[in-house]
């Protein structure tokens, strides 16, 4: 399956080398978890603050088993502050 990640702020150290801008298109086995997914692209947990699939915010304890399925988007920020 084929997915779109986008990365945000600091994370985007993370993506792959062929990723434009802060997106990268991703080939992943049918079935791939998106905890998985945020291991195999060694994002550290406490970078990892809000996660969104399609639009819709997946909570951390629903990360490691939340599916993702063919031209989902994914997108991910860190924590942000402001002063």
């Amino acid at each position: 399956m084929n997915i779109t990640l986008k990365l945000f702020a600091t994370l985007t150290d993370y993506l792959p080398a062929d990723a434009k801008g802060n997106i990268a298109q991703l080939q992943l086995d049918d079935d791939t978890p998106l905890g998985t997914l945020l291991d195999d692209l060694k994002l550290p947990e406490k970078l990892v603050h809000l996660v969104l699939v399609n639009g819709a915010y997946v909570a951390p304890d629903a990360r490691a088993r939340h599916p993702l399925v063919d031209g989902d988007t994914l997108a991910i920020w860190p924590p942000v502050a402001g002063g």
